[in-house]
């Protein structure tokens, strides 16, 4: 019992004594609770339920940056991201975020950002979306701005929501048209401009 007690002590210890980022990866398992910058979060696709990934695999067309895809399981380190603000902004972790606010994602494993731009998408021929740039490099083809669905003015777990892409005007999109080759069993991520059932996502875990 004891022993039981000392390890329940410590781990509350840890868990107080790590830096923002991994209190908010704890926090946001938690339904309906808010995401804020520095978040840690894995977005699901509302109609496939496919995660948004990558990996530091280039795509052998358009751009030849960094691929994104949606990822079919859900238990996998390539589908976490980290929440930013824009640049030169005096947002800080922990603040709220609402709705029509211009947001980055980092993908934490490789530290590139969500981004896109004109190039086609592999698939489809929509927008291609990409990872690019590392901690010290960013441009506003990795700004999105998040729209909350329904009544909601902050952004929290179990609201749906929209991103969209400043620089080309297109919705972060999935469909269940899939790669067959190296991202095999995995679905195309693009951008489309209009407005549509499969632009919707969830902050899952």
């Amino acid at each position: 019992m004891a022993l039981c007690l000392y390890g329940v002590v410590l781990l509350l210890f840890l868990t107080l004594g790590s830096d923002y980022t991994s209190s908010t990866v704890y926090a946001a398992n938690s339904e309906g609770l808010e995401i804020t910058y520095g978040s840690v979060i894995k977005l699901m696709h509302e109609k496939t339920k496919f995660r948004l990934h990558s990996h530091d695999v280039p795509y052998g067309s358009g751009s030849g940056q960094q691929s994104v895809t949606g990822f079919p399981e859900v238990n996998d380190a390539n589908s976490y991201w980290i929440v930013r603000p824009e640049t030169k902004t005096s947002y800080k972790p922990g603040d709220s975020i609402k709705s029509g606010t211009i947001i980055r994602l980092q993908h934490m494993k490789t530290r590139r950002w969500l981004h896109s731009h004109l190039h086609a998408s592999p698939i489809s021929g929509n927008l291609e979306v990409s990872c690019y740039g590392d901690d010290g490099t960013s441009d506003t083809g990795d700004y999105w701005r998040i729209e909350i669905e329904g009544s909601g003015k902050t952004w929290r777990q179990d609201q749906r929501i929209r991103l969209l892409h400043v620089d080309t005007s297109g919705y972060l999109h999935s469909h269940n048209k899939k790669y067959n080759r190296i991202a095999g069993g995995q679905q195309e991520v693009c951008g489309v401009r209009e407005k549509k059932p499969d632009n919707i996502w969830l902050a899952a875990e």
